[in-house]
């Protein structure tokens, strides 16, 4: 909706406000009243869909101009609602995303995350760096004699063979190290994955036990009302009246915590996400108990093919059996090939005849040719230590590969076992807890209303109420939290063990 159109409604609302006052001498107001979709027009009088009275009269406008500007009031004040609606809708600017929609975010713009793809990135130029050949050498010097005109020139060029696969160790290690870092940073999303549904979680009790007080908050005003309309006929005494008032400043003082709740979980979803706290989240969705998980055996059996963190140990694994095979080839026999060209000038004080006879410095000039191998013999350094280092870190890595293992097989039977029972203990809560609490609380109430018990008894009872719903909320998070633990211990999402 332009702005423009909203003020040609505002004008013309304003307008048609005027002729009406001018045709029937008296200012024209309408009232709404809450209806379950919200707030709705009373249909009253001569407008189908507005309700209008005079300031002060019981009577309504009678003429015909008067009724033809209040329908056509009502028509301008109609598509005035509809475009603030609009308006409001469209500009609140307030992202509504369910849990699928937040991970998928956090994936995007965890900073944490970010930086640890960047590893992969450097892990790959290590790659490419191992697999370039060694650079040749080139060697040059002069010798200039301080007393006599002799000089000499050399110019050499050396090129490292690099034997028994030195290179090819070299790429095997960075080619293994990127593995590596690849199930890092897989590993590394499946615990931020678990860690936002674990934050989502305790903003769904939050708003669970917001709504919950919300819908007490109401049913108090609504009693209170009832009391004082029998305290004014003197059906009750005004001690109940007063009762049913500081049970709902009770009410309200706990709706500002529980709404303080709700707005300090999300805001902890939003740095879990890396959202800045300045802008608009809601959540939408509930929580996701009702699952058939398969047996614990296919459970583990997926763990140990699919947990980032195992192809993480095992990747550890390798790399340190790779770095063991490079320092072993390092140890080993290594050559290079060299050749130089020299350049000697060299003379004498005394004089000679050249071919032609005639009497010249005794010089000569000699170019000299020089090619060979160099070969590196690893009689005292075997590259022992490193090897010793290397065999001790692919131990260390097994050992921990095993390890991780051991601990995935027991956070899988744990998760498993903690989500049964915590959806027994849902389902035998909701049948035999909430119904039988809710019908009590029924009953007190109309006793209450009939005047067989007290505001006392009916306020004891609806605490009680609330301290079952409260106990429902947390059963349902330890739920969804133990099928999140499940899906992090498997490294799986919920719907596809559900498919499993």
């Amino acid at each position: 909706m332009k702005k423009s159109n909203l003020c040609k409604s505002l004008l013309r609302f304003v307008t048609e406000l005027r002729l009406c006052r001018l045709m029937c001498g008296r200012p024209v107001a309408f009232r709404l009243v809450h209806s379950q979709g919200g707030y709705a027009p009373i249909i009253q009088g001569i407008a189908p869909k507005m309700a209008f009275c005079n300031f002060g009269k019981s009577e309504t406008c009678r003429t015909s101009g008067g009724r033809a500007a209040i329908v056509a009031l009502q028509n301008s004040l109609t598509y005035l609602l509809l475009a603030l609606m609009m308006v409001t809708f469209c500009g609140s600017g307030v992202s509504q995303t369910n849990t699928d929609g937040l991970v998928k975010l956090a994936l995007e713009r965890n900073g944490e995350l970010r930086a640890a793809r960047q590893m992969i990135v450097e892990a790959r130029g290590r790659l490419r760096q191992a697999g370039l050949k060694a650079n040749p050498m080139l060697e040059t010097s002069g010798t200039r004699a301080a007393n006599t005109p002799d000089n000499n020139l050399m110019l050499g060029l050396q090129l490292p063979l690099e034997l028994k696969g030195r290179r090819q160790a070299r790429v095997d290690v960075a080619a293994k190290e990127i593995e590596l870092r690849e199930a890092e940073v897989k590993d590394f999303e499946r615990k931020l994955v678990a860690d936002v549904r674990m934050k989502v979680s305790v903003a769904f009790a939050a708003q669970r036990n917001l709504r919950l007080t919300d819908d007490l908050l109401k049913l108090t005003r609504d009693l209170l009302r009832l009391v004082n309309a029998r305290v004014q006929e003197g059906k009750s005494a005004p001690l109940e009246a007063s009762l049913l008032a500081v049970e709902l400043s009770r009410i309200e003082a706990t709706r500002i915590g529980a709404e303080s709740q709700v707005e300090v979980a999300l805001l902890d979803v939003k740095k879990t996400i890396g959202v800045n706290p300045d802008e608009p989240l809601q959540l939408s969705g509930d929580f996701v108990t009702e699952r058939t998980l398969p047996a614990r055996g296919e459970l583990i059996a997926l763990a140990l093919k699919y947990r980032p963190d195992l192809a993480a140990a095992r990747a550890a694994e390798t790399f340190a059996a790779a770095q063991l095979e490079q320092a072993r080839i390092e140890g080993r026999v290594d050559a290079s090939i060299f050749a130089s060209y020299g350049r000697m000038s060299s003379g004498y004080d005394v004089r000679g005849f050249n071919e032609a006879g005639a009497l010249v410095p005794v010089t000569g000039v000699f170019h000299n040719l020089t090619f060979g191998v160099r070969v590196q013999l690893p009689t005292r350094n075997k590259n022992q230590g490193n090897i010793e280092a290397a065999a001790a870190a692919l131990e260390a890595a097994r050992l921990r590969r095993e390890f991780a293992e051991t601990v995935a097989r027991n956070e899988v039977a744990t998760a498993q076992l903690r989500f049964e029972r915590a959806g027994n203990a849902v389902a035998v809560y909701r049948e035999s807890v909430l119904k039988q609490g809710q019908k009590n609380l029924d009953v007190i109430r109309m006793a209450y209303e009939f005047g067989q018990r007290t505001v006392l008894d009916y306020l004891s009872e609806q605490r009680r109420f609330v301290e079952l719903e409260t106990g429902f909320t947390a059963l349902l998070k330890e739920c969804y939290d133990a099928l999140i633990e499940t899906e992090r211990a498997v490294a799986l999402p919920y719907t596809d063990l559900n498919r499993k």
